[in-house]
């Protein structure tokens, strides 16, 4: 059958634009599909604009740091609408980026949403088409709990386009996103709750990054609520009164939900194409992106695997090459980088200590960064090496501290590529920096014990 296209893409986001671009570029006749945000929830609702926010609250808590270093500065009132306007102004620009590259590489872009009416044919607005291979890369939305009052909180699409900033937020959330705006806001000059129910905030991050992040929270003036659950939201006025499981009640200008992502597929008329989707909406796949129906393809966030910007673009790059530009190959979710722009902002490659092997060989370093010893600000920097003792292969490696995200995706390369701690030992660091302490880590502060008490975080070491 002639098709209109060879391949249609729905979702303008990371995955959705990297694989259409490659694959026109090859030759492929490519149409994709976005009815909201060229660029996807990162460039637009998400990680670029969010670190933007963190730069702004940053330049405050400089301005304090500065009088330690003989500067008399002072962080006056922040201009909440200039800086949002300028903002706004750079994600336009990035949106005719990503609009300019597809054009240039010879895809048909529609403004419109696109929906399955076949296995082979989409509802893109009012006008119909076919295509011979089709790829869903709609990625993900944010979740509100199921509590009364749900609706009088905002969510983190909401966040960048506030009118003013509130005076006092509670987060309510313990993973990325909210440990991020909880640092943002606060540095702008808000106070800020914060309440989750685990017992350290970041789940499934190394447990002495958690804990880490639980006292750095807590030193930025962040009032900690941990162990607790939103129970319900009452309108008082302006204001909000969030009621907890403890039974506390916490009344602040604004609740801001960050309590997780789901895929966004719904209206997709999946079932009209046959496509399985699991029961949180995720859509299953193989090795190579396919869905249950062989030319239905899916990818980024709406598979709810590794929810990263660089992994979706990774695989719609992958995907176009092993469909038309006759080099098949897909990547590995091994050994992702990935970091958290909390304030001050960690990182993590490899494994965390709890899922380390057995006798792994956990070497820590905690200390005041160079620039604290002047500023007087309570921070500290923490930097953990995970060494498999059979190896000595380099298996995990985690920061909390200034600039971790820029040293970590150095240490990504040698650990992808297998260094051992010995090829750490014989680097000879850059000095005075903080990332040379992980050439300098020789004293081993303990071992991975699963047979008994297992080695437990030690924050204060």
């Amino acid at each position: 059958m002639n098709h209109d296209f060879d391949l249609f893409v729905i979702g303008g986001g990371s995955a959705g634009v990297r694989l259409a671009r490659i694959a026109a570029g090859h030759g492929a006749r490519v149409g994709i599909a976005e009815d909201r945000h060229w660029g996807g929830t990162c460039v637009n609702i998400g990680c670029v604009p969010k670190k933007l926010m963190v730069m702004a609250a940053e330049y405050g808590l400089g301005a304090t740091d500065a009088r330690g270093f003989g500067w008399d500065m002072r962080a006056v009132a922040h201009d909440w609408p200039g800086f949002i306007a300028a903002k706004d102004r750079e994600i336009g620009r990035l949106n005719g980026a990503y609009t300019g590259l597809l054009e240039r590489a010879g895809a048909t872009i529609f403004n419109a949403r696109a929906r399955f009416l076949g296995p082979h044919t989409l509802m893109v607005g009012e006008q119909h088409v076919t295509a011979d291979r089709i790829a869903i890369a709609t990625g993900g939305q944010p979740l509100r709990p199921a509590i009364p009052g749900a609706d009088l909180a905002i969510v983190s699409d909401d966040a960048f386009h506030l009118p003013a900033r509130p005076e006092h937020v509670v987060m309510v959330g313990g993973g990325y996103i909210a440990v991020e705006f909880a640092g943002i806001f606060a540095g702008l000059g808000s106070k800020v709750d914060i309440v989750y129910r685990q017992p350290l905030p970041l789940r499934g991050f190394d447990p002495d990054l958690r804990a880490g992040l639980a006292e750095a929270l807590a030193a930025n003036g962040i009032g900690v609520h941990h162990g607790v659950e939103p129970v319900r939201i009452e309108a008082a006025g302006a204001r909000r009164r969030l009621h907890l499981s403890n039974g506390h009640m916490i009344e602040a200008d604004c609740v801001f939900f960050a309590t997780g992502r789901a895929p966004n597929v719904a209206g997709l008329g999946l079932d009209k194409a046959g496509v399985t989707a699991g029961p949180g909406g995720a859509i299953p796949i193989d090795e190579d992106y396919r869905t249950n129906v062989p030319h239905i393809f899916a990818l980024g966030d709406v598979t709810d695997r590794l929810n990263l910007t660089p992994v979706a673009t990774a695989e719609g790059h992958a995907l176009a090459d092993t469909l038309f530009g006759n080099r098949p190959r897909r990547i590995s979710l091994a050994n992702v980088a990935s970091a958290v722009f909390s304030i001050p902002p960690l990182a993590t490659v490899g494994v965390t200590e709890d899922a380390a092997p057995d006798g792994a060989k956990v070497f820590v370093a905690r200390f005041t960064p160079m620039r604290h010893t002047l500023s007087g600000r309570a921070r500290k920097t923490m930097m953990k090496l995970i060494v498999d003792a059979e190896t000595d292969q380099v298996i995990g490696a985690h920061m909390l501290g200034e600039d971790a995200a820029e040293i970590m995706q150095g240490l990504a390369v040698a650990i992808t590529a297998g260094a051992t701690k010995a090829d750490f030992d014989r680097t000879i660091g850059i000095h005075p920096t903080a990332a040379e302490e992980f050439v300098t880590l020789r004293t081993e502060t303990r071992r991975v014990n699963r047979g008994g008490e297992s080695a437990k975080p030690r924050a204060a070491e």
